[in-house]
């Protein structure tokens, strides 16, 4: 498990759709060593800070091997690494693989998977497509976000070791699914409502699912 880039990027205006937006989603590769902090990488920030940011998506973090699926889905895109907004590239971190609450150590950093990334129209922005979020969520590469547990700094190259790992099991993957209908189990649902470790407005939504569930 390995970190291959790190990649950040302050807001800018950009127009879209014959309106300017501001947005913090273009990153690019930093080769020093970078400071992780409680909201964000130094030299980094995010324009609406209602939905983007914030100690529960401080470092968001996209798997390298999902590169190769969209270099084939868009072959007339050029893709360098940032290009999904990632703060990290990473390797051997698969969505399916990573429970909501597993705790990593990297560099002099420690961190919390806390959910998966949902993307929102800036996406589209980014790769010059409206269909770009669509296809992201259908995807179900949806990469992750990390919360700070402990500051420090990172560089290129440093190795995530995975510290412990959360008894719930419950996949960054099985969230997505349970958001997207694809998963339905009862039991699931109802755990993922009371996941100590999954944000509160994801709690909220998953409880309302559950006792719709319950009523249907």
């Amino acid at each position: 498990m390995e970190l291959i880039s790190v990649n950040v990027g302050l807001p800018r205006e950009v127009t879209w759709k014959g309106k300017t937006v501001r947005t913090g989603i273009f990153k690019e590769p930093v080769s020093t060593r970078v400071m992780v902090r409680s909201l964000n990488l130094d030299g980094d920030g995010q324009a609406d800070l209602t939905v983007h940011g914030g100690l529960e998506k401080a470092v968001y973090v996209y798997p390298f091997e999902h590169y190769d699926h969209w270099r084939s889905e868009l072959p007339d895109t050029e893709l360098t690494m940032g290009n999904f907004g990632e703060n990290f590239t990473t390797t051997g971190l698969k969505e399916e693989d990573l429970n909501i609450g597993d705790r990593f150590a990297i560099g002099t950093v420690k961190l919390m998977v806390t959910q998966p990334r949902m993307p929102c129209y800036k996406l589209g922005i980014r790769f010059g497509r409206p269909d770009m979020v669509k296809r992201f969520l259908a995807s179900r590469r949806t990469g992750f976000y990390f919360s700070v547990l402990q500051e420090g700094e990172v560089g290129v190259g440093d190795t995530l070791e995975l510290v412990s790992r959360d008894e719930n099991n419950i996949t960054v993957a099985d969230i997505t699914q349970l958001y997207t209908r694809e998963q339905t189990d009862p039991d699931l649902l109802h755990r993922a409502a009371h996941l100590e470790a999954l944000p509160e407005s994801w709690r909220d939504y998953f409880q309302e699912q559950s006792r719709r569930q319950d009523m249907s």
